[in-house]
């Protein structure tokens, strides 16, 4: 799933190559993307892009005075073919669900990689009159986060920590990969409820949610779009590594479900050796 780190790389990247075009024409390929029925993507022809922006998981194309809100969902992402670049023929690469042809010869695709469609795609006046991205809490990544912040969305809360982080309401862009990224680092269990924790314990998930988010962001900058997942995958301590020796320890990380998702863990550096 794309998190805050490579989403907001990804939103530098096309502020930075897309402002100035103009979409030309669009081609939905899979209805089921478009989330505002009443006003579809085709509405876009000869808007210029004015602007791109992240919102927690999201990304917002300002496109003259309309918005289209990517929801990139579970396997959604963004691709760029400039001008006599090919649609490339690799089986395995995500179709494209929707396309904007750009007046220049580039054009946008939508994809997704999923079984069932998890990208969307909403025409708007305003980023949030899209309910997710209205209900965002606020976001480790900003410089106006602060400890305030993270304690009205943390302190006291009969909830496992590693669902908090997670929950898009609570603390915005943070999802499966990195709150074990974060837990880690923390020495803190992905189950321990907030509420148990104590203030070096809170300190430490404070400190290792800013420095692990920020760190990610500065970390993937300048790696080629298509190549943000991949290096998302290749830098992670304990994320998918179930088997593998923890690099702090030496332990054996383990993994686990719950809630409808996995976590990854080292029971040495995070639940006193106990196997969850």
């Amino acid at each position: 799933m794309p998190e805050s780190p490579e989403v907001q790389v990804l939103a530098e990247f096309l502020a930075d190559r897309l402002v100035g075009r103009t979409v030309e024409d669009v081609d939905v390929i899979e209805f089921r993307s478009v989330k505002t029925r009443g006003r579809s993507p085709e509405t876009l022809r000869g808007a210029q892009v004015t602007g791109a922006e992240r919102f927690g998981k999201h990304v917002d194309l300002r496109l003259g005075d309309q918005h289209l809100l990517v929801t990139l969902g579970r396997h959604g992402w963004i691709r760029l073919r400039e001008r006599g670049e090919s649609a490339g023929t690799d089986p395995e690469a995500p179709p494209a669900l929707a396309t904007l042809a750009l007046d220049d010869g580039a054009v946008i695709e939508a994809t997704d990689a999923g079984d069932w469609v998890s990208l969307g795609l909403s025409v708007v006046d305003s980023p949030t009159d899209v309910a997710a991205v209205a209900k965002l809490g606020p976001d480790p990544a900003s410089p106006d986060f602060g400890r305030d912040a993270f304690d009205r969305a943390v302190r006291g809360r009969r909830k496992q920590i590693k669902a908090i982080l997670q929950e898009q309401e609570s603390l915005s862009g943070i999802g499966n990969a990195y709150s074990d990224e974060i837990l880690h680092a923390a020495k803190v269990s992905p189950v321990a409820h907030a509420a148990t924790l104590d203030d070096d314990a809170l300190d430490r998930v404070f400190t290792e949610t800013v420095e692990t988010v920020r760190g990610a962001i500065a970390a993937r900058r300048g790696i080629p779009i298509d190549q943000l997942k991949a290096a998302k995958v290749a830098a992670m301590r304990v994320h998918g590594r179930a088997g593998e020796t923890c690099p702090v320890c030496g332990d054996t990380i383990r993994d686990f479900r719950f809630g409808g998702t996995t976590a990854e863990y080292c029971p040495t550096c995070q639940t006193a050796g106990v196997e969850l």
